[in-house]
This record gives structure tokens, C-alpha cells and sequence, in this order.
């Protein structure tokens, strides 16, 4: 049995490249981009009126002028006009161009017009004030977006802006989530009484569409011959296999044996940790099979702590570890990581973990109570103490 460390080091030791793809920019949100994304000009691109009003040249109001004559109109998405005389001033609207010859603009709500005349009611202005200068943003040949961040709906209207109608991104990965068991029916079955629905393969499908990855589902009796061949198949078809369950010590537990029988190279068996200690890892030339336990809450944890930062460090997404402080003291005894099921918040910045009582790792209903892991790690000490920091694993 190895630790939760050994068992991340062998994990992200065997990530997998699965290339990148062009996608439309409407379809990026959640995607891991793979190009960096320059500005094709400036940000602005022109000196931007910031406030519908008047344009003027300074230097007028600085002699003392406050009645303009209005030489025209400069309206939005219309090409830049020239003010001829300088000493006019021309009205303009919200993101048009500057006129030539003006470099202040003041609102209407502090002019008065009359006809063909705009007289400034104030005695104090500033050269430049409400236009937002060209390049002030940004300027040509600018990196706005790097390569390998997650694309967030505030990246969309940057990437309209330098015309990405499409862009790279990661590829996902093909992905099949398994399920065994004779006990398991489908949900929209009546199970017998000694029956349960299977919940785990979609549980795990939603942990994935998280993750933005698509995902198919199967169901494999406890026949090992039926395993092996269903299994043979998907290692040849899929990119990833997850599955739930039959790898623990039971009779029926056919799971290491049938990928041992694949020729699965298989990484580790059994991590020291509660709840998800049998986790089963391998890995073929071209397919990686994570074999979680078959209890939910166990399945759900091991996603998360490790699938996760697998998926993370195969499209070179950098993952931050955060921690949060316990809100109660805790005593474990046995010498295993431990992920504690705690509800979190946040108060005054700091973030606080306040552990759930379940009823150990086939408590489904407890996952909707938490929502989050502390990881309270290996060791002797059989005391987790009130305002101890731990990292925590968030959901």
C-alpha cells in the first residue's frame, strides 16, 4: 500500500498529450487554450470618446473662451472628421473617434446648447479628460491572452475583439465510465430489494462535464469473461476508463485480475487513505484506467483528488492548492491521509472547514450536506486540532 503522495507522483507521472483541435470562440468557454492570443492593433484602436458632449482644442477654454460653435457632428462607427477651426467644437457621442484638432471633451451635462452654439458651465476642465486614449489599454503585438489558461467568459469578448472567430485548444480526452455489479440497476428501473440504481458512473460523468470533458457510460455484470472482452474493447477505443467499483477483496472483485489478463501495466493497488483505499491505477500505450472503489463517496473523492489533477497537468493547466482551517477538533486514529467531508465558507477572507458527520463512505446523501475534503494527513498523531490549516479539495 503506498501514500496519497506516492500515489499523485506515479499519477502525474503519467499524464497524456491528446493534441489540440480549432474550435469556434462560442464553444471555448471551459476549454484549455493553446495558442496565445495577440492584439491585432491597439486597445483602443483610436482616441475613444468616453462621454457623449462636445469636443473642443484646450487651449481655447485655457484663453478664456467658453461659447463654441458647433462645427458639426462626430458620431460612433463613423469615419474620424476634422474640426477646422480650431476654435469651434464639434458634438460626439460614446465610442466614436476623435475629431482632428479637438483633445478634451466635456459632458452635455455640463454644457448648455443653443442652436449652434455650446457654452461650457464650468470654470475648471482637464486637458484630455473623458477620451480613452489609443493603446492605453493595449498596444499592437500585445500577449492578451496566454497560452494554457482555462478560457472564461471574460476572455470571449477579447477574442471577438482580434477577430478569433475560431482558436486552439487541448483536445479532450475520449472517456468511458464503467460500472459493475448484479446489484445495480438503472435509474429509471424499480430495483428489487436487494437492489440499489447505479449512481456512480453519473456522478462521475458530472465531476467530468466540469472538467468540460464528454463521457459514455457502460455496465458490466460480475462475469469475468464478460468483463474481459467488453474491457478488451473499450482499452482500444478509449483515451481514459474510470471505473466504479470490483476492485476490492470480494469474491466477485474480478477488476485487477481481467486487467492484469490485458496486459494493463498496473501503476499501484491500494492507497493509504479513508475513504477510497482500494484504488486500483494502470495504464496501457495508448489508454489509463483509474479503478476507483465502488462506494459513492469513495468514487467522488478520488476524482477529485486524483483524476483531476491528472486531467490538469495533460493539458498543462497549473492547479492552486488551496487550505482551509478546521472549525472543529478531529480525532483519527488510524495511520491514513484522511479527506474529511466539511461544509466550507468563507469569513472575514479566511477559509473555514466545518467537518460533516457521515455514516463512512457508502453515505451518498452525505456529499450533499459537504462541499468540500479536508485532507488530514498520515500520521501518528490521533488529534486534528480547532484551527489547524489543511488543504482542502473543493466541490
Amino acid at each position: 500500500m503506498i501514500t496519497v503522495e506516492e500515489a499523485k507522483h506515479i499519477i502525474l507521472s503519467n499524464t497524456q498529450d491528446f493534441g489540440t483541435e480549432e474550435i469556434p470562440f462560442l464553444k471555448s468557454v471551459g476549454r484549455i487554450l493553446k495558442e496565445d492570443i495577440i492584439a491585432d492593433r491597439d486597445f483602443p484602436p483610436f482616441n475613444r470618446v468616453a462621454m457623449d458632449g462636445i469636443a473642443i482644442n484646450y487651449r481655447f477654454f485655457q484663453y478664456g473662451v467658453r461659447d463654441f460653435k458647433i462645427e458639426g457632428i462626430q458620431p460612433a462607427g463613423s469615419p474620424q472628421e476634422t474640426m477646422d477651426n480650431a476654435a469651434n467644437c464639434y458634438e460626439v457621442m460614446t465610442g466614436a473617434v476623435l475629431p482632428n484638432n479637438c483633445d478634451t471633451v466635456i459632458r452635455y451635462e455640463d454644457v448648455s446648447i443653443n442652436t449652434l452654439m455650446a457654452t461650457v458651465n464650468l470654470d475648471e476642465i482637464t486637458e484630455g479628460q473623458n477620451i480613452h486614449t489609443q493603446g492605453s489599454d493595449k498596444t499592437e503585438g500585445t500577449v492578451l491572452i496566454e497560452k494554457n489558461k482555462q478560457i472564461s467568459p471574460a476572455d470571449i469578448g477579447v477574442l471577438a475583439t482580434v477577430g478569433k472567430a475560431t482558436l486552439k485548444v487541448a483536445k479532450l480526452p475520449k472517456v468511458m465510465i464503467v460500472s459493475t455489479g448484479d446489484e445495480l440497476v438503472d435509474v429509471n428501473e424499480t430495483p428489487e430489494t436487494h437492489q440499489i440504481r447505479r449512481s456512480n458512473v453519473y456522478t462521475l460523468v458530472s465531476l467530468l462535464n466540469e472538467l468540460k470533458i464528454p463521457s459514455e457510460t457502460a455496465h458490466i455484470t460480475d462475469d469475468k469473461a464478460v468483463l474481459k472482452e467488453k474491457i478488451a474493447g473499450f482499452l482500444h477505443q478509449y483515451d481514459v476508463l474510470l471505473f466504479s467499483g470490483a476492485v476490492s477483496k470480494g469474491k466477485f472483485d474480478y477488476l485487477p485480475e481481467v486487467l492484469d489478463e490485458l496486459g494493463v501495466e498496473k501503476l499501484f493497488h491500494r492507497v493509504a487513505q479513508r475513504p477510497g483505499k482500494p484504488f486500483w491505477m494502470g495504464t496501457t500505450d495508448n489508454c489509463k484506467v483509474f479503478a476507483f472503489p465502488g462506494n459513492p463517496v469513495s468514487t467522488f473523492v478520488n476524482c477529485l483528488v486524483y483524476f483531476y489533477p491528472w486531467y490538469h497537468k495533460s493539458v498543462e493547466l497549473d492547479e492552486h492548492q488551496r487550505t482551509a482551517t478546521l472549525m472543529e477538533e478531529v480525532n483519527f486514529k488510524p495511520e491514513l491521509t484522511y479527506f474529511l467531508q466539511v461544509k466550507l465558507h468563507t469569513e472575514n477572507g479566511q477559509l473555514l472547514a466545518t467537518p460533516i458527520k457521515g455514516n463512512g463512505s457508502g453515505d451518498l446523501a452525505s456529499l450533499v450536506e459537504a462541499n468540500g475534503f479536508i485532507a488530514l494527513p498520515k500520521t501518528t498523531e490521533t488529534t486534528f486540532g480547532k484551527g489547524s490549516v489543511y488543504p482542502v479539495i473543493c466541490y
